[in-house]
């Protein structure tokens, strides 16, 4: 079963399992009731600069999955990964993963999909 991605404005499912936001900032417009999180993993996301350089062009897409990659290798980023590998096994992938980006294909959830369903 692979991890599932969504954007967080979309409604919930019971398919959904284990719900974890993988934004470094709360998704605009969006309460903490509504968005009904098992996890916010904030310190998983792209560093702000990482992020403010991307910003979800698609052109860019190639480089940023290459320098998230790196970012997820050192720090808080790594502890927070390792986190979210033992949930995705503790759980047998029934995991989404949320994001707020308006671009679904673009986005680092996408990038941690890719890792999550390699292990």
């Amino acid at each position: 079963m692979p991890v599932n991605t969504k954007r967080i404005y979309e409604s919930t499912n019971k398919n959904d399992g284990v719900r974890v936001l993988v934004d470094r900032v709360w998704p605009r417009g969006m309460s903490k009731e509504d968005a009904k999180l098992d996890h916010w993993m904030k310190e998983i996301g792209p560093s702000n600069e990482l992020r403010k350089w991307f910003d979800h062009d698609p052109d860019k897409y190639d480089d940023f999955k290459k320098k998230y990659k790196d970012e997820l290798e050192s720090g808080d980023q790594k502890e927070e990964l390792e986190k979210l590998k033992e949930i995705t096994k503790k759980h047998n992938k029934n995991v989404t993963l949320l994001y707020s980006a308006k671009d679904e294909d673009n986005n680092q959830a996408k990038v941690l999909k890719e890792i999550l369903d390699r292990q």
